[in-house]
């Protein structure tokens, strides 16, 4: 992972963390234990899938940078899509409050989505890479 990815992923889940941290705490104290349970298993949730897309994203920008836009859009909404799967097959769970769940996953998902986008407005990533012009290799034969 080059630095500028490294940091694209604690710029954005910094603040997804963060967001998940006050709504487990605001789940605790409406909806109680399993109010807290259902925040912490929707940020758990989010940070993974969104650090996972953050990642094949990353992948997929170095190796085929003609399909990034495409895969990009697909990413995006395939998870988000398993995130409705998921609050579909969670809204009748006991072990914790689906609203919560589905409140937290909401939320901690714009923020991601926000601080993703902040984070790659404010990164500087060069379009043209100066370093390349020094390690082009000498073409053979006459320069006359």
């Amino acid at each position: 992972m080059q630095s500028n990815d490294a940091r694209m992923l604690l710029y954005t889940a910094g603040p997804a963390a963060a967001a998940g941290v006050i709504a487990v705490a605001a789940s605790a104290a409406f909806a109680g234990g399993k109010g807290a349970i259902g925040a912490v298993f929707g940020t758990v949730l989010v940070v993974a899938f969104m650090g996972i897309g953050l990642g094949v994203l990353q992948w997929v920008a170095k190796s085929l940078p003609q399909l990034f836009q495409g895969i990009g859009l697909v990413l995006y909404v395939g998870q988000l899509l398993l995130m409705v799967i998921f609050v579909a097959v969670f809204q009748n769970a006991t072990f914790f409050n689906p609203r919560a769940f589905a409140i937290t996953l909401v939320a901690v998902t714009v923020v991601w989505i926000g601080a993703q986008a902040r984070a790659h407005m404010k990164a500087k990533i060069f379009y043209v890479d100066p370093a390349a012009e020094a390690r082009k290799p000498e073409t053979a034969g006459s320069t006359t």
